[in-house]
């Protein structure tokens, strides 16, 4: 069926368009295959309104006589309303929207047939790779390797084509490893650290069962990622009692009898039914201007968003905490080894390297340790906070991760050379996007549909010299040492930037920040290249939360 058949009505005049903070409209609204188009001519000037079909969450629409109204909820947490005259019309538009914003195929998407003029599809697609990684990373090469084993997805199918492993352990060992991993996702390394060459590595659980089957080649795997006389540690990112009960259904936990020089410590995190029904409850409580003081305060705690972001942030920190301080390499996994584990083992890196708390850096860790690691971007994102759909697996991890990386921006806002608009950015195209960055749950799944050469990388564009600046921190220090964020209730905020960004408190901050913003780059580019060429700081063992900064700017 072509898109366009999807189109009952293409065009409506005197269609009448509210939305936050601007007076009522009245022009032309255009359904086309992948866009809704408002047009408001007045006079000689024109002004557009363009919302991609797949930023749609919900529609609701209502008839009234010979006319309708349709309220549109997107994903971007925006809603706006459309009055309609000609009831059909208004039911055919909404059919429509329906159809449109709901394709199925992923080469029908948008992002295989947006061609800007200043982009082209020949030449590298993406930032990273597994193997620029480990050549960048000179304290690999004596005890690690690149393995291919999984070159045509068949050991693992979330599994890029290359991952880093143990150079003891051959292929044929991490075959059978990943037989006795859920979905075959066998430990492979997430993270080196610079300054002792402990690792983060990352896995799915291993699949014991009720009869505790035992998997040589998997225990020596990890024996091989420390040596006799180290220890390692496995954070479980399940409860004890939840791993026990996994061990009923085919999974399960490793044994302190098999695998000896590892020590389990469990630490338990929501995911996904829970984690979408928790953001859904915040955005309800976020939309809802009428709420009193103690309404607000109660919906917001029951919602229980910022105890994910807690519990997401102290369990990095407990990573952090062993590799840094402790001098330990860390085994990270939950139960599939797609969601929590890239999260937490992420979080760490960010307040680990330096590198990745840059703009390209931090880009690059998104790309290695989220889209080339399978988190099912197609499967969690379908939907946002709106939907009057069936949850399937909807889960909103990666905006989790968002959230947690602004709490640490906030906090620390020299250490991180991206500013908020980088993460407000990446939250809207992670669900509707032009690029391909964000299509598909795994390579294996891009690579079938050719998401590489038929359609645009979002991390380049961004690093385009005419955007890149846009997302720039102008406060930004480098520094060679750990961050260290506070989860103390009283540190961790509610992110306004975004669950209220269509609010006049947000818009009102927004329009302050960006005047601070233009002050400080004018005062940046006063001081010369001393000012914009920094060393990193070295000054003390690690950096500790300065959370006033940024309350004193907003008050300048």
């Amino acid at each position: 069926m072509e898109l366009s058949e999807h189109i009952k009505t293409a065009n409506v005049e005197d269609v009448t368009l509210r939305r936050p903070f601007h007076p009522a409209l009245r022009g032309t609204l255009c359904v086309t295959s992948h866009h809704l188009l408002f047009s408001d001519r007045k006079d000689e000037a024109s002004w557009q309104l363009l919302i991609l079909l797949r930023n749609i969450d919900a529609i609701e629409k209502r008839t009234m006589g010979s006319s309708g109204t349709i309220t549109i909820k997107c994903k971007d947490l925006l809603v706006l309303q459309l009055e309609i005259p000609g009831m059909e019309e208004c039911l055919n538009i909404a059919s429509s929207i329906e159809a449109l914003s709901a394709l199925e195929s992923v080469t029908e998407t948008y992002p295989f047939f947006y061609r800007p003029s200043h982009l082209n599809l020949h030449g590298p697609w993406g930032l990273s790779s597994t193997e620029q990684y480990y050549k960048q990373t000179e304290r690999l090469w004596d005890r690690w390797r690149v393995s291919t084993v999984n070159s045509d997805f068949s050991v693992c199918p979330s599994y890029p084509r290359a991952v880093i492993v143990p150079r003891e352990v051959d292929d044929e060992k991490l075959v059978q490893s990943a037989r006795f991993r859920q979905g075959g996702r066998f430990p492979v390394l997430s993270y080196c650290h610079l300054r002792n060459g402990m690792v983060i590595m990352r896995s799915s659980q291993p699949l014991t069962g009720a009869n505790r089957k035992r998997c040589k080649e998997d225990e020596l795997l990890l024996q091989a990622v420390i040596d006799g006389s180290e220890l390692g540690y496995i954070i479980d990112l399940r409860s004890a009692q939840q791993a026990q009960q996994a061990r009923m259904t085919g999974g399960g936990f490793e044994s302190k009898s098999c695998y000896s020089y590892w020590k389990r410590i469990h630490r338990h995190h929501e995911r996904g039914k829970v984690l979408q029904e928790s953001l859904i409850k915040l955005v309800e409580a976020c939309s809802d201007p009428s709420h009193s003081v103690d309404r607000w305060l109660s919906k917001l705690e029951n919602s229980k968003w910022l105890s994910h972001v807690h519990s997401a942030l102290s369990t990095a920190g407990l990573v952090v905490e062993c590799v840094e301080r402790d001098g330990h390499s860390v085994l990270v996994h939950g139960s599939e080894g797609t969601d929590s584990t890239l999260l937490v083992s992420s979080l760490a890196q960010l307040i680990l390297d330096p590198a990745s708390r840059t703009l390209t850096g931090f880009l690059c860790l998104l790309e290695r340790d989220w889209i080339q690691a399978g988190h099912p971007f197609q499967q969690r994102c379908a939907h946002s906070a709106f939907s009057h759909a069936r949850l399937k697996q909807e889960c909103p991890s990666f905006l989790l991760l968002l959230d947690c990386v602004w709490q640490v921006w906030r906090q620390f806002p020299l250490a991180l050379e991206f500013s908020e608009a980088l993460l407000l950015r990446l939250a809207q195209e992670v669900y509707a996007s032009n690029y391909g960055t964000f299509l598909c749950n795994n390579e294996q799944e891009r690579c079938a549909a050719g998401v590489k050469e038929n359609t645009h990388c979002l991390f380049q564009s961004l690093l385009s010299p005419n955007i890149e600046e846009q997302y720039l921190n102008p406060l930004y220090e480098p520094t060679d040492l750990a961050i260290w964020p506070s989860v103390h209730p009283q540190s961790l905020q509610l992110w306004t930037g975004l669950f209220l960004r269509w609010t006049e408190y947000a818009q009102n901050m927004e329009e302050a920040r960006e005047e601070m913003w233009s002050i400080m780059k004018e005062h940046r580019e006063k001081a010369g290249p001393d000012r914009t060429n920094k060393t990193p700081s070295t000054h003390c063992d690690t950096l500790t939360p300065f959370e006033n900064l940024m309350d004193e700017l907003t008050i300048l």
